[in-house]
């Protein structure tokens, strides 16, 4: 078992063990040459059978079963009843094989492939599984059958629902026996069967039996993850709703020739942003969805540009879901009246077809209604215009003292999403408060880990439904200190907590305007000066995980420098951004950078003194969502002649990376692979639009 050391075996034991090995092994060895002979008598069987007994974890020797009993029906004329004693013979070996190891997989699958054919009875299926359960009730591979055999039975779920109640009442320490019930209550909830309709009254009972397990046993985690479960189902909607959007509803966008000017009610954008161009349309909702087009999502203009619009996912996977999507209005090809505004009107789900990833339709009909004026014409960007190089020195930020000065950028509805709040029913705010009480009336008795993270999670549910009617986060302060308790109590999972707490910083810093407003400065150079032009500085916040981008889909140059941040995940919904710094992280190779190829508008990336190479083996793939999987399309021909006969380290990833972007300037100063000036030269090669290398200017 887990945890459990290993001792050296009594001599009696070693010979026991050398001589059941020798067994098995003249057993495997017969097996195999009738497998590959495909010899299929009896005793060919009945030596499978008893090397199953003996390891029924032999994958092969379920194969070769499998296919001798496809043979012998073959041979058996369709005799019914010699057929039904072939596969009753094979639910005896599964028996068999399962009192030598009840948690086989091999052993549970033959089982449910032997039912799945239709021949066998079923009818004694939940009486084995009875004698299973009583000997471990908790196996979940007994547990997983038995929703296959209750599937064929076609037995209620009701029926199945006091089953777990039972087993829940024999002992609390149930893992699977909670997991099925969460699961059944899921399916009854979602079919809004008669006593499970509506989900307020079922799920305040399930609050009342989780609870008799929590403060029966606090140190048992069975009932946490159910209590988890419930929170989620009380404070999520099951519906997808959209959260917020760029343009927000009511903008105004002014384009002068290659800029976007400042006037009432106008969002700004920097000048870079126009190079390329394109106008990006975000829609990010509150879940990921899938399913949206021009039939779903219907723009109508007076500009006549709507026909061809294509929305994409923003996602760094290959499937078509995302949270956050985008269509990109080229204005170059536009035909403007000038000094004239046009207005572009988003609707949105008033037709079926968008679904979330558990399978609800969106149900919350919105419109998006937006200007666009351009008062010049847009010209070609000059090949040789050079600009200035963008410097993150403090100097260069000046901070934003008054609301006026921000006006453009941060209005309370950029940053509440006010338009997309839906309505929260005293129920919830209610029951997730009372919960609230119970837990804090739990850690004063006693100081449990898991009570702590459940309370933090509880305070967390509770903000994030009244912030939209109290200003700012009610319980930030009492929630960082539970995090702050739960990494010296627990530091074993240390990177958990801390991306926990980042979300919760984070929530906190976007939830109003007065919040962010502190975080906020105007970019301004030795010679130049953006007015409008605002950075968020999030910078010694020990931020782990980038979150809270619905409310900052508006930004265009944002500072995460000096943190603690390995991924990159969740930026490439900022499509906005155009000046990047992530200096001073723990990002650890080219390959936690690669939600940021979704970022068209990005011409400057600080990533230097980060630990880009240091690694051997780049463990970023493993601990989060990678975006250069095997399905990436890979242009060998390119590469090749970029990168010649250069055979190091990190080339592929930085390849992929950076392929699709088009930099001005990029810093990787202070990694461990910026010391091999073959990178360098791959990047410059890589990446024709650059003009900065590391702070000095490229030939």
């Amino acid at each position: 078992m887990h945890g459990r050391p290993r001792k050296a075996l009594e001599p009696a034991d070693a010979a026991a063990l050398s001589a059941k090995a020798e067994k098995l092994r003249l057993l495997q060895s017969q097996f195999l040459a009738n497998h590959h002979n495909r010899i299929y008598t009896e005793e060919a069987l009945e030596i499978s059978a008893r090397l199953l007994e003996i390891n029924p974890e032999s994958y092969t020797a379920w194969n070769y079963r499998k296919l001798a009993v496809e043979h012998r029906v073959c041979q058996s004329d369709s005799n019914p009843d010699t057929i039904k004693s072939i596969f009753d013979e094979e639910l005896k070996v599964v028996e068999s094989a399962l009192r030598q190891n009840f948690k086989s997989y091999g052993a549970w699958h033959h089982r449910k492939w032997v039912l799945s054919k239709g021949y066998s009875s079923i009818d004694n299926e939940l009486h084995l599984l009875d004698r299973f359960q009583k000997a471990d009730p908790r196996n979940f591979h007994a547990w997983n059958y038995r929703r296959f055999v209750c599937a064929l039975m076609t037995r209620s779920d009701e029926d199945e629902l006091n089953y777990t109640k039972q087993m829940i009442g024999t002992n609390f320490s149930n893992y699977s026996a909670w997991h099925n019930r969460s699961v059944l209550l899921s399916n009854l909830m979602k079919r809004e069967v008669e006593g499970y309709f509506p989900k307020e009254k079922v799920l305040e009972e399930e609050y009342n039996l989780v609870q008799d397990a929590l403060f029966t046993d606090p140190d048992d985690q069975s009932g946490w993850f159910y209590h988890l479960w419930l929170i989620d189902q009380t404070v999520k909607s099951d519906a997808p709703m959209l959260v917020s959007s760029w343009p927000f509803p009511g903008s105004h966008i002014v384009i002068q020739g290659n800029k976007c000017l400042p006037a009432c009610g106008s969002s700004i954008l920097d000048p870079s942003l126009l190079d390329t161009g394109i106008v990006p349309v975000i829609l990010c909702f509150n879940q990921a969805v899938e399913g949206i087009n021009s039939s779903t999502v219907a723009v109508k203009s007076e500009l006549g540009i709507v026909e061809d619009l294509i929305w994409k996912p923003l996602s760094i996977n290959s499937l078509n879901t995302a949270q956050v999507w985008v269509i990109y209005i080229n204005i170059r090809n536009m035909k403007f009246q000038l000094s004239k505004s046009y207005l572009i009107e988003i609707s949105i789900g008033y037709s079926e077809g968008i679904v979330s990833s558990s399978g609800y339709h969106y149900g919350h009909p919105s419109q998006i209604s937006f200007n666009l004026r351009v008062e010049t014409a847009f010209t070609e960007p000059a090949d040789k215009e050079s600009g200035k190089m963008i410097s993150w020195e403090d100097d260069n930020f000046q901070k934003i003292e008054h609301f006026q000065e921000a006006d453009f950028i941060l209005s309370d509805r950029i940053i509440t999403g006010n338009d997309y709040i839906p309505a929260v029913s005293n129920w919830c705010a209610d029951t997730i408060g009372n919960e609230i009480n119970e837990f804090r009336v739990l850690l004063s008795e006693s100081d449990c880990k898991i009570g702590k993270l459940t309370l933090a999670r509880l305070l967390t549910a509770y903000d994030s439904i009244s912030s939209a009617h109290a200003k700012g986060m009610l319980h930030t302060e009492e929630i960082l200190e539970l995090y702050a308790d739960l990494l010296k109590l627990d530091p074993t999972h240390s990177p958990y907590y801390k991306d926990e707490r980042s979300l919760v910083l984070l929530r906190q810093v976007t939830s109003t305007r007065e919040s962010l407003l502190r975080y906020c400065h105007h970019y301004r150079n030795s010679t130049e000066t953006h007015d409008g032009y605002v950075c968020p500085r999030l910078r010694n916040l020990s931020l782990s995980q980038m979150g809270s981008v619905e409310s900052l889909l508006w930004v265009q140059m944002l500072d995460l420098s000096h943190n603690e941040l390995r991924s990159t995940e969740g930026l490439e919904g900022m499509q906005l951004l155009s000046c990047l710094n992530l200096g001073h992280n723990k990002i650890g190779s080219f390959t936690a950078l690669g939600p940021l190829r979704l970022l068209k508008s990005l011409k400057v990336l600080n990533i230097s003194y980060n630990e880009i190479g240091s690694r051997s083996v780049d463990t970023t793939r493993y601990l989060c969502s990678s975006p250069l999987l095997h399905t990436e399309e890979f242009d060998w021909d390119l590469f090749e002649s970029l990168s010649g006969d250069i055979n190091i380290p990190n080339i592929w990833e930085a390849f992929l990376v950076f392929k699709s972007l088009n930099l001005k300037q990029l810093d990787i100063t202070g990694n461990a692979v910026a010391d091999d000036d073959r990178i360098r030269s791959f990047l410059v090669k890589l990446l024709p639009t650059l003009k900065w290398l590391d702070g000095e200017e490229l030939p």
